[in-house]
């Protein structure tokens, strides 16, 4: 999965748009975020009205979408 993010001191801290097939959804909100052991996972409401779930694993450097609702 690709994802934007933006990078402050701490490398991605943030996603800032994600693709799902061939299109592109900016993230308009970081709603929640929380971190594990094993990754991040962001709550983010995207441009097309849905609200996302990414979750970052961090030592293979991958995102995945854990969870959706809303418009797709």
């Amino acid at each position: 999965m690709r994802v934007e993010c933006y990078s402050g001191y701490r490398g991605a801290e943030r996603p800032v748009a994600f693709w799902l097939e061939d299109r592109r959804l900016a993230v308009s909100e970081v709603e929640d975020r929380w971190y594990g052991p094993d990754g991040s996972w962001f709550r983010v409401q995207a441009d097309d009205g849905g609200r996302y779930v990414l979750r970052h694993t961090e030592h293979e450097d991958s995102w995945s979408i854990e969870a959706h609702r809303g418009r797709r």
